[in-house]
């Protein structure tokens, strides 16, 4: 042993030395290679988990936005249209008031004094006024109608100036004169001051409507005094045979332009198309419809692009679902509904790019928090390589306390945060901040990164489920109500298996979710049955709550041993109490005795009942019709009876079967209806709706069902 500088080599004090300089070198080579594994195995797996981040986020967003922009589209497209047909149809309702009011003065034209009538007066521009008008050469005083017509003057004013829609009405006589009731009297002055004429049998609304012989809407059209766009809906008047003249109504569209027009934002926009296929309404540079006068518009079912004029066609004729369309290389969503009083159709439209956005945004702004993330833990183990080196030196001076105390601070937190990832990549669990990374170096840095990545992820993925259920809840709701109301009215058959003396069934079919109709048959005794049949004024959920109330009502009076027509005076008493809405419900109540036949009945403003006796044919039976429930308060119902025999059948319904529509807009009709069902006269009452339920739906074939469809039959056996 050999001393030097105070330390003895080869002795004890050396191999001390040795042994805590190899101790220590373990340590630090166990430690130095623990801390690359772990490093390395922490780097794959935030990559790992980035990844599978990223697929989840694309795919879970794609598969929102989707369910979104369907929905939302569908049913904006949807309630545009029905928003819009609404217009047309009260306007095509004006319209054949008047034809109604124009027919009967002129059959009973030799009843009344012909009623003053005046030409066009500067003084009454901006005032809605009545004034005569007549073609070149037609002289107004020598005509024999218009002074008829002219006591329609007061209630064209009225009926403009109470629409919201109408801009004028008219009245054109088949001797070329004109009442037109306005507020444009200055506009019809050429430059010398006088009434200019008007060539009122050439123009399309009257040659139209006389060629279609009935209601009849004209394509878009300037008016003549006003240059504004609109359409002319106008209808014949014929006494006799004799055409006496065309009522009509005139309706600008500016609204519609204008609105159309600021449909356009964020790549989306809707168009409105007429019924030859042509686009009449689209905002400017959309980049995808133009705009131009019919005789140079392209019909868009004619396209060469056969996915545009498939979906067109499809537009026109019923509501589409969001269909994917590529045009001039670039996809579209698109969906349509029908304005079917017009034959015209709304069109929503959005490029898929648009729709694909906010997803792209989303993954783009993990991608930058991912790398920053990244950068960050790159520079943090760097420096922690550089620390590594430091402590190696302080380890090897301070001892294995120091060595141990060190390497836990660096190793612990580290093993933490990976098994955090793999448990968050296997269970879908956020990644939290934890005491343990507070560390106050690269380690605490990268964890604050994935906890707020993790927080803002799952942040947006909640709010897009929260849109999504919404959407959601509001279907459910419809679904569930419409549920509801299948609920309380009777739909178990037989109804009454233990009395052989009879046989009942009834069948109701809503045109929307939930319907107006309702149809009720109860017990009140052992020899008395109630049958109930009703039609709400209205439809959807509105309608659903009054035919609710209303079927409540009824059923407790009747059951309370009142006759039919009190049962009636009861519940509108009841209804008019609280009806600040004013609707109104028509009811047919009757009430069977089992054991001789005989009903007693009573009708307010119902349809007529049906009856068939047992060798004869289905037959209306014009009862007398009492007012509707709800119109008027104190109203007084009168009762009736009729017998049914033995093998006889008695048929109940709403006016949803004889008024359904066909795609020409033809009526089924009561005939119809007492045709079919004389083709199967014995039929069981089943069998007996089934059967003219099947004829309603092969005489309307594809036309939308605009009303509810209820119908009642029982039957003596």
């Amino acid at each position: 042993m050999k001393k030097l500088l105070g330390m003895t080599f080869g002795g004890l004090q050396q191999k001390i030395l040795n042994l805590v300089l190899i101790f220590m070198l373990l340590i630090i080579g166990v430690f130095g290679a623990v801390s690359v594994y772990q490093s390395k195995r922490l780097t794959k797996i935030v990559s790992g988990a980035a990844v599978e981040q990223q697929e989840a986020i694309e795919k879970v967003s794609g598969e929102t936005m989707s369910a979104v922009v369907n929905s939302t589209m569908t049913k904006t497209t949807a309630l545009q249209a029905y928003i819009a047909d609404d217009m047309f149809s009260e306007m095509r309702s004006d319209v054949a008031t008047l034809q109604t009011l124009a027919e009967g003065l002129f059959e009973h034209r030799d009843s009344f004094e012909p009623y003053p009538y005046y030409p066009p007066d500067k003084a009454n521009n901006g005032v809605m006024t009545a004034q005569v008008l007549a073609e070149e050469g037609v002289d107004v005083n020598s005509s024999e109608y218009l002074g008829v017509a002219a006591h329609m003057g007061s209630t064209m004013i009225a009926m403009c100036e109470n629409s919201d829609y109408l801009s004028n009405c008219f009245i054109g006589l088949a001797d070329g004169t004109l009442l037109c009731v306005d507020d444009n009297s200055a506009n019809k002055f050429d430059e010398n001051g006088n009434v200019t004429t008007f060539p009122v049998r050439e123009r399309p609304w009257y040659t139209g409507a006389v060629e279609a012989g009935g209601l009849y809407f004209t394509g878009i059209e300037r008016d003549t005094y006003t240059d504004k766009v609109g359409i002319e809906c106008c209808a014949p008047v014929y006494v006799n045979g004799e055409l006496i003249a065309v009522v009509g109504a005139d309706l600008f569209l500016d609204s519609m332009a204008e609105y159309v027009d600021q449909s356009s934002a964020n790549g989306g926009f809707i168009a409105v198309v007429n019924n030859d296929g042509q686009v009449i309404f689209a905002p400017e540079n959309n980049g995808l419809f133009s705009v131009m006068t019919s005789d140079q518009a392209e019909d868009l079912r004619a396209s060469e692009n056969k996915d545009l004029a498939a979906f067109i066609s499809s537009a026109l004729a019923d509501r589409t679902a969001v269909e994917t369309v590529n045009v001039n290389g670039k996809d579209y969503y698109m969906a349509g509904s029908p304005m079917t009083t017009v034959g015209w159709a709304v069109v929503a439209v959005t490029e898929k790019d648009i729709t694909e956005q906010p997803a792209k945004m989303m993954i783009d702004e993990f991608d930058r928090i991912n790398d920053e993330a990244t950068g960050t833990f790159s520079e943090g183990a760097k420096h922690s390589e550089q620390m590594i080196f430091i402590m190696i030196a302080v380890i090897l001076t301070l001892g294995s306390i120091g060595a141990m105390t060190v390497a836990n601070r660096i190793v612990k937190p580290i093993s933490e945060m990976t098994n955090s990832l793999i448990n968050s990549g296997k269970t879908g669990e956020t990644f939290e901040m934890k005491d343990i990374y507070r560390t106050n170096d690269e380690i605490q840095v990268l964890a604050e990164s994935f906890d707020d990545l993790s927080k803002k992820t799952k942040q947006y993925i909640q709010d897009i489920t929260n849109i999504t259920a919404e959407k959601e809840r509001i279907s459910t709701e419809l679904e569930l109500a419409q549920r509801i109301q299948a609920d309380m009215l009777p739909n178990i058959f037989p109804a009454f298996p233990d009395r052989p003396e009879f046989d009942i069934y009834a069948s109701m079919t809503p045109a929307k979710e939930v319907g107006g109709d309702f149809y009720d048959f109860f017990l009140i005794d052992d020899d008395h049955l109630g049958m109930v049949m009703a039609d709400v004024s209205g439809k959807g959920v509105p309608a659903a709550l009054f035919m609710m109330m209303s079927k409540i009502l009824i059923n407790n009076y009747a059951m309370m041993g009142g006759s039919p027509a009190k049962a009636l005076e009861q519940t509108n008493t009841a209804i008019c109490q609280n009806n600040e809405e004013e609707m109104f419900v028509t009811v047919w109540f009757g009430v069977l005795e089992i054991s001789t036949g005989k009903i007693t009945a009573a009708n307010a403003g119902h349809e007529y009942p049906i009856i068939r006796k047992a060798d004869g044919d289905f037959e209306l039976f014009k009862d007398k019709h009492g007012f509707v429930i709800g119109g008027m308060d104190g109203i007084k119902y009168k009762e009736y009876e009729m017998t049914l025999e033995k093998g006889g059948t008695l048929f109940l319904y709403t006016d949803g079967v004889p008024e359904a529509t066909d795609a020409s807009n033809e009526l089924f009709g009561t005939d119809r209806l007492l045709a079919a069902m004389n083709t199967m006269k014995d039929a069981a009452p089943k069998e007996l709706l089934t059967g003219v339920k099947a004829s309603v739906d092969k005489f309307v074939g594809e036309a939308p069902q605009f009303d509810d469809l209820t119908m009642m039959g029982i039957k003596m056996l």
